[in-house]
């Protein structure tokens, strides 16, 4: 039963839990980013996702400077990395690889493509963002956005984390609208508090928040997702949790390297 639920979840979780993690979009306004990114090239973070407690997949996200312009724009490459470990690795495999391209200073994707091998199954996709036009272009077909700014699930978490959020209170709601497969989708966000995380980076003072999520062959009607994400310059993704019907998927860092500022540590 495990096994099952961790094979057919996989596809449709994985990618979601690790980066649907840190974004934020108010309902029918724009939230200010600040005045420059709070993460820089060279930026290396590495995470593992327990089920239960064991270690099942493990993945890479990394910013790289790019040559590549688009609309004559300079680019960031947002690269990451997802495969299983251990047990899990043998019974299921999974090797997946997304590229996203995001303009330097909006930080809104130009193009993204990704590279998903999980056991026998296996699909490349691309996508070009045209946000001026509220339009996405993927070899699935042409998509109306119903904003000027929608993003795939990687430069999604990114541009999230350079949002300013200063004046958010417990309960507040957000938006996403954020491209995945076929479709446009929106990804409603609650504030909930300051907490404490243990990690293996020490103890870190961080923003709680509890996106929504839908109940089907995975989640529980009455299943939770909490993230952690650190309350410093940097807003980085810590910890996150959701219920599923048996047990609970955590995601935890391992590490972060090339960070622009200081990590919010207790002593």
């Amino acid at each position: 039963m495990d096994c099952f639920l961790f094979k057919h979840g996989m596809r449709r979780s994985f990618l979601l839990i690790i980066f649907l993690i840190t974004v934020f979009k108010a309902v029918a306004q724009e939230l200010p980013l600040k005045k420059e990114p709070v993460f820089q090239a060279g930026e290396v973070l590495e995470y593992k996702l327990k089920y239960g407690f064991i270690t099942a997949a493990e993945a890479t996200i990394k910013v790289l400077n790019s040559d590549l312009k688009f609309d004559n724009k300079p680019t960031f490459n947002l690269v990451v990395d997802a495969r299983t470990s251990g047990t899990f690795d043998i019974f299921y495999k999974i090797r997946d690889h997304y590229d996203s391209y995001i303009d330097k200073d909006t930080l809104t994707p130009y193009f993204y493509q990704e590279n998903v091998r999980e056991a026998s199954y296996k699909r490349q996709d691309k996508a070009r963002f045209t946000q001026s036009a509220k339009k996405v272009v993927s070899n699935r077909g042409t998509f109306t956005a119903p904003t000027d700014q929608t993003f795939d699930l990687v430069s999604a978490y990114y541009f999230s984390r350079s949002l300013d959020i200063s004046k958010m209170k417990p309960g507040d709601l957000f938006k996403l609208n954020y491209f995945l497969g076929d479709n446009i989708h929106q990804l409603e966000i609650r504030y909930v508090g300051r907490e404490t995380v243990k990690s293996k980076l020490g103890n870190i003072r961080c923003l709680k928040f509890s996106p929504s999520i839908e109940p089907g062959r995975i989640f529980r009607k009455d299943s939770n997702l909490y993230l952690w994400i650190t309350d410093d310059g940097n807003r980085v993704p810590v910890k996150a949790q959701v219920e599923i019907l048996v047990g609970a998927v955590t995601m935890e860092i391992k590490s972060a390297n090339g960070l622009k500022y200081p990590l919010a540590k207790e002593n």
